[in-house]
This record gives C-alpha cells, structure tokens and sequence, in this order.
C-alpha cells in the first residue's frame, strides 16, 4: 500500500544548491509548524526556531565560510560547502535545544544530577531531532528542497552567538530552497542489511 506521507519520504533528499526564487512566509510558517508538531518527550517541547534570512543570512554564510580555514582540509571544503548553501538559500532555520526539560524535569526522576543530565539531553536531542525530520519532510511537500548541515556543529558556538542563542545547545541548520535541478536520490543500503527479527 503507497500513500502521499509514504511517497513525501521517498522523495525527500539533501539539496545544496538552491536557485533564485523566495519561499513564501505562508509556506514558511507551514513547514515550522509540522516541526513544532513533532513528539518530545515529557510534552516539553525544549526547542526553538531561529528563521534567518536577509543580511544576518549572509553573516552566517560569511561566518562559516570564515571559520573553515581553522580547520584541517576535509573539514573546511565541508564547511565552505555549507557556506555556499547558506548564502543561495532563501531562508535558514536553526533548531535550538533549550535546556528546559533538563532545568525542569530532572526532579521526577531518581537519578544523580549527572546522569540525570545525561538522560534528559538525548531525550532533547530526540526531540529536536524529529521536529527537524517533520520540517524537512513539510519542506519536501510542499515542493521546497533542503539539507540539513550538520558539520556546523564544528562551530556551534559561534553560530549560536550569531543567532542570539549563546545560552542554548546546537541541534541544526536546515538551508531551505528551490532546488535548480532534478537529482536523483542516493542508493539505500537493502533494507535486510539493516533489520533483524528476535
């Protein structure tokens, strides 16, 4: 059986390289809100967007493209490839972890501070991690390309400072656009490489 979410699924991939044309503030706010529909644990929802266009865009870009060179080869061609998608995309949007749900949470439980910590962190990482999986996949059906960079994690520090976020733990950056061509996605590994029944 195939239907529209299945189909949304396959048709997703990274795209790096956007053409000209906006993406409407409507469509925008769309693909945001299926993020912030995304399961969290506990409800908290300890994420938050950062939608960055315009010249503090270009900052990002010019940023990224600026911290490459502290970097060994491969890393900084990584990063000046992101760079390059930043400053084509119309829109960018950072995904934040909070901290709330290990600030507030942490008392339900009878665990140590540390690994109380531990556990309610990657429970926001999964969290984030689906709302960036529901916005890429909003993106997708609406006919908007994208890619998620997560090399910047490199330099999360600073792209947090840059998006007045210095308080907050790095998740993403999605780069948002229309792609200028039709790509074929890439080769899956077969699914019985990857499954095994008990």
């Amino acid at each position: 059986m195939h239907n529209d979410v299945l189909k949304v699924i396959e048709d997703r991939r990274s795209i790096r390289v956007f053409d000209d044309r906006n993406i409407s503030e409507s469509d925008i706010q769309t693909v945001l809100q299926a993020a912030n529909q995304a399961p969290s644990a506990h409800n908290q929802q300890s994420w938050r967007f950062a939608v960055v266009s315009g010249i503090k865009k270009q900052n990002l870009a010019s940023l990224v493209s600026k911290k490459a060179g502290e970097f060994p080869k491969t890393s900084a061609a990584l990063l000046r490839m992101s760079a390059r998608s930043i400053s084509k995309a119309p829109v960018v949007v950072g995904v934040i972890n909070t901290g709330e749900m290990v600030r507030h949470v942490t008392g339900l439980f009878s665990l140590d501070t540390d690994d109380a910590r531990d556990f309610f962190r990657t429970m926001e990482i999964q969290s984030s991690a689906a709302a960036v999986e529901n916005l890429l996949l909003a993106a997708t059906s609406l006919g908007i390309s994208s890619v998620w960079l997560g090399v910047l994690f490199m330099i999360k520090d600073d792209v947090l400072n840059l998006l007045e976020e210095p308080g907050g733990e790095f998740m993403a950056i999605v780069a948002l656009g229309y792609n200028e061509k039709t790509r074929m996605p890439p080769p899956k590994k077969p699914l019985e490489t990857k499954v095994h029944y008990l």
